[in-house]
């Protein structure tokens, strides 16, 4: 059965911590909020409130970026999470795009392989101080000296790592060291920052997923793949909303259908799709927008 979570960002506490009950009573796997500094909430905050109200929710960062957080305190921000859950807490790392975010912190956005150097570092300094080692780095993409967690530890072993991209390279780390490969559906980033082009084709899936196997060769259990989904639309013509999203796309409507980061049509056929996703991708995992939580929770019962 596939397992469905949630992203979302509180704009006031009570549809924050309502959106946190229903999530969990309709049978999600987990709730998540996006990490834009200065954009929205800060998502440990948020997380922390609705562990409160819940008692079997996964929370977690989707994702935090790397390119402007620094592993101590992104560490520090997991292990109090998953300390006030009782061991429920996920991390969820990307690269970053937005440039503002870099400019905000005194710093320009680095090129793309830059961004992926550090988001490396970034996720394999946080895997160790949650692991409670201690970690020093000193590279021109990050610096760190003797950071450790000497008074806070996780509840949970390990927690699961989520690396959420399309980049070729990151998509191979992940494939090697990865719990989720949330795989992003991103193109390259627009000029305004924040929106994409998109990767939906099947051949540019195909390509990816490639990029996941190489880095999981050998691995005993490779990681399993997470679609981040856009738009989750029910309506009895399903030609007619994928025909909206090719024009703003520039993909056809059937392209559209096929892809697993959009869900469109009836209950049965989004049903059909992410079976179908399953079959032919192995994708097993799926995470929608707050504003798709009633259409999706009729998948959850059994």
């Amino acid at each position: 059965m596939p397992i469905f979570s949630v992203q979302a960002r509180p704009t006031d506490a009570a549809s924050w911590l309502d959106l946190a009950r229903r999530v969990e009573a309709a049978g999600f796997d987990a709730l998540t909020a996006a990490d834009h500094p200065g954009h929205g909430a800060s998502p440990f905050v948020a997380l922390a409130a609705a562990a409160a109200v819940t008692s079997t929710l996964g929370l977690g960062s989707y994702v935090s970026n790397a390119g402007v957080r620094e592993p101590i305190l992104l560490a520090t921000d997991v292990a109090t999470l998953d300390v006030i859950s009782g061991g429920r807490a996920r991390l969820g790392v990307g690269a970053g795009h937005t440039p503002a975010e870099w400019r905000a912190v005194g710093r320009e956005r680095p090129d793309v392989a830059g961004r992926v150097r550090r988001c490396i570092a970034v996720a394999e300094a946080v895997r160790d101080l949650l692991a409670g080692e201690e970690v020093t780095v000193d590279s021109p993409d990050l610096v760190a000296h003797a950071a450790r967690l000497t008074e806070l530890r996780p509840v949970q072993a390990h927690v699961p790592l989520t690396m959420g991209t399309a980049n070729s390279t990151l998509l191979r780390w992940a494939g090697a060291h990865a719990d989720v490969v949330g795989l992003t559906g991103f193109g390259r980033t627009r000029a305004d920052g924040h929106t994409h082009e998109v990767r939906w084709r099947a051949d540019q899936i195909e390509a990816q997923l490639a990029q996941v196997a190489a880095g999981a060769a050998g691995r005993a259990e490779p990681p399993a793949l997470e679609a981040l989904v856009q738009q989750v639309t029910v309506t009895d013509d399903a030609e007619a909303a994928a025909a909206w999203f090719a024009d703003r796309t520039g993909i056809t409507a059937a392209e559209v259908l096929a892809t697993p980061f959009v869900l469109i049509g009836t209950v049965e056929e989004i049903v059909t799709a992410v079976a179908d996703h399953q079959r032919r991708w192995g994708i097993t995992r799926f995470v929608v927008r707050a504003d798709a939580v009633d259409a999706i929770a009729p998948l959850l019962r059994p």
